[in-house]
């Protein structure tokens, strides 16, 4: 993957308004994120577990919904936040949701890195596929910063990605990986399309920066949960 000129905020907006459909799906909305349906599932399940009384949720960047709705069918009494970019995701999310009858308390239409959020309001924090979007260190930090102060003591934030590596020959091997994975899903030309989508749409960080940059913003326990190849999971508790 070489390197180009990012898209800017407006073009990724617009890039998302034909995708509302395939991010409907559960099983298949992300299939060029490795293991996007055991990340789904491993979320649900642990924040059951973990903060079975929660009141408040925060989904950034939540697309069409999947991961709020998968949540809120654990936790039924979840009064969701909805922030993302793109309009018609977030009402393809809202349709969802209500249709299923779980409780919408805003909805708000922004790039995370401009959005201010409420000090010490969410239970819960989650960001699926979509921080991979900031551009630089600084933007990752204040996020991090933000999310932290939105949370009430005890609140946990979880967060799937893309990542790089911070070795060279791991980051070509784990891309190595990658490309093949892509390539088996369906051929060639699809790896080369997802690639390029990457370098033009994607700015990754690698494992130990952002575990140390949720620990400046002061999360005090913070697990991975699941690593494969160029994407990863994890849980920041304040």
């Amino acid at each position: 993957m070489s390197e180009h000129k990012k898209i800017t905020v407006e073009e990724l907006r617009r890039q998302f308004v034909g995708e509302v459909d395939r991010f409907s799906n559960e099983q298949t909305g992300q299939t060029s994120s490795v293991d996007a349906p055991l990340i789904l599932a491993m979320f649900e399940t642990s924040i059951a577990k973990m903060a079975p009384n929660a009141k408040r949720l925060l989904d950034i960047g939540c697309g069409a919904g999947n991961f709020s709705l998968r949540i809120a069918r654990k936790l039924p009494q979840l009064k969701l936040t909805l922030l993302d970019l793109s309009r018609p995701m977030l009402q393809k999310a809202e349709e969802r949701l209500v249709t299923e009858g779980f409780t919408i308390e805003e909805i708000i239409q922004t790039d995370i890195a401009q959005a201010e959020l409420p000090n010490e309001k969410f239970d819960l924090v989650v960001a699926a596929a979509s921080l991979h979007h900031l551009r630089t260190k600084n933007d990752w930090k204040n996020v991090f910063d933000r999310i932290y102060r939105s949370l009430i003591p005890g609140g946990s934030f979880w967060m799937s990605d893309l990542i790089r590596h911070e070795n060279e020959t791991m980051e070509a091997l784990q891309k190595e990986r990658y490309a093949d994975y892509l390539t088996g899903l369906r051929d060639q030309a699809y790896q080369q399309q997802v690639f390029e989508y990457i370098d033009r749409s994607d700015t990754p960080e690698t494992l130990p920066f952002l575990i140390h940059t949720l620990e400046n913003a002061g999360f005090h326990q913070i697990d991975i949960m699941h690593k494969n190849m160029v994407f990863a999971a994890l849980v920041a508790v304040k």
